[in-house]
């Protein structure tokens, strides 16, 4: 069974977000990146589906500018067999990303596509249930658990009362929640390895999609600063503030 799993160039979660002087996005200059972290989950899950001897090919795609190859080749170093780069120095957006991704899997026809439910700069949480509508293939987001059984996978998701398991027919998109897994780190040997491994290049154009954003960023600000707490003597203070001051109550 082929599995493709979508992997997006992030800012690294450890780094502070700055904002860029005129208020027109972030500031990316000289910022560390990495892979999102909900899809190092998506990676370790396939590679966990290969360990099993359900999976017999991981091929990872990413779109974006050429330094997203770094985060391929990480994926790469983590177990996947194969990469696609969607090459684009233009704004994707979820709708784009999806039609991109369509065109992949209509190209490589996995029978399984993973995802990260979100990505922690636009956090959207759009991607896999637009491919799943677009590709006309059945849907477990956020998931919890993965279990492929023959034509079958099983997911359980995350829902706001508890869990629900859902059996999806395949070809499915699944995209991973944060606790499906704890993914791996990559050794030494495996990322010298991954170096060698093939990674094919292609545009937007090559897949006949257009990339056209449909939303445009007015404004980004920085959160306002929070104001440092005080203490009261007693309940009567507290309830005081709260109503007079703070008019919660």
């Amino acid at each position: 069974m082929k599995v493709l799993v979508a992997v997006k160039r992030v800012i690294d979660y450890n780094v502070k977000v700055r904002v860029k002087p005129d208020n027109t996005g972030v500031d990316l200059a000289n910022v560390k990146m990495a892979m999102n972290p909900f899809c190092e989950i998506a990676v370790e899950e396939a590679v966990r589906l290969k360990e099993k001897g359900v999976a017999s090919e991981i091929v990872v795609v990413s779109i974006g500018p050429k330094a997203c190859q770094e985060q391929i080749r990480t994926a790469l170093a983590l177990g996947a067999d194969r990469g696609i780069h969607i090459e684009s120095d233009e704004e994707v957006q979820s709708l784009e990303a999806a039609k991109l991704l369509k065109a992949v899997v209509e190209k490589e026809e996995p029978k399984l596509v993973i995802l990260g439910k979100q990505s922690i700069d636009s956090d959207n949480n759009q991607t896999g249930q637009m491919l799943a509508a677009l590709t006309g293939m059945a849907q477990g987001t956020f998931a919890s658990e993965v279990v492929v059984d023959g034509e079958k996978v099983n997911v359980t998701r995350e829902v706001d009362g508890g869990l629900m398991t859902v059996s999806l027919n395949l070809p499915a998109v699944v995209t991973t929640d944060l606790r499906l897994n704890e993914p791996r780190y990559a050794s030494l040997p495996n990322i010298m390895k991954a170096k060698k491994k093939p990674l094919d290049v292609m545009s937007a154009a090559d897949l006949g999609v257009e990339i056209k954003p449909r939303l445009t960023t007015l404004k980004v600000e920085a959160p306002a600063a929070r104001q440092a707490g005080v203490k009261v003597a007693d309940v009567a203070e507290l309830v005081d503030k709260l109503k007079n001051e703070a008019k919660v109550i």
